[in-house]
């Protein structure tokens, strides 16, 4: 990796312990709560901007992000009390959006999620692969579902701190760990040609995404 790609994946190591921190911290009640409530909020903005851009005239973008703005500055105090919920909503939203993703693909004619990736880098791909890859996108649906669950669950019933070491402490090791359970899964029912690389994965995964925003769009 050169030195650009490893300041690169410090710096996004960093920030996302820095997320988890000032998640953590706000869901229960600790620090400067404006601080929070703007870290929590981040995520929203960045997507609602990406939505802004593609509007064509600059005048409705204005318009956008000032109502945009006049809706956080009244809701601000409300937000300053109800930080644990904002972070709930985010990992509920996640969490389902993901289920959703992977859960429709498996739904109709087409390949489910982790077929249509490995059709993207194999091409031809044998019985065993076919039906990996439909168990796997199966897989990764429960899971989601699951964790968004025991979210719920927590976030009702629990302690709120027991809630937040689940959703911002231990969401991104359970996922690392389904992926481990992936791959020594893989490794089991699939020949060594048949494992494709994670960087080929990664760029299987980056061209659907694209291919997809590209038909939303509806360009060709």
């Amino acid at each position: 990796m050169s030195r650009f790609g490893l300041l690169r994946a410090a710096a996004t190591g960093l920030l996302l312990l820095g997320w988890i921190v000032a998640s953590h911290l706000g869901s229960t009640g600790h620090g400067p709560m404006d601080l929070h409530v703007a870290v929590a909020v981040a995520p929203l903005l960045a997507a609602l901007a990406i939505v802004f851009a593609r509007l064509a005239r600059p005048a409705l973008k204005w318009l956008a992000w000032l109502a945009l703005g006049l809706l956080l500055a009244g809701l601000w105090p409300l937000l300053r009390t109800q930080v644990a919920l904002l972070y709930y909503l985010q990992h509920l939203g996640v969490h389902l959006a993901l289920a959703a993703l992977f859960g429709a693909s498996l739904v109709g004619p087409g390949d489910p999620l982790i077929t249509r990736m490995a059709r993207a880098v194999q091409g031809e791909l044998s019985p065993r692969i076919l039906r990996y890859t439909r168990q796997s996108t199966l897989a990764w649906t429960v899971f989601f579902l699951l964790n968004a669950l025991v979210s719920t669950v927590l976030f009702v019933a629990a302690p709120r701190e027991w809630w937040s070491l689940h959703a911002n402490v231990l969401t991104g090791p359970l996922l690392g760990l389904v992926f481990l359970l992936d791959a020594v899964w893989r490794r089991c029912v699939l020949l060594p040609h048949e494992r494709p690389r994670l960087s080929d994965v990664v760029r299987a995964w980056r061209a659907d995404s694209e291919r997809r925003q590209a038909a939303v769009r509806g360009l060709p």
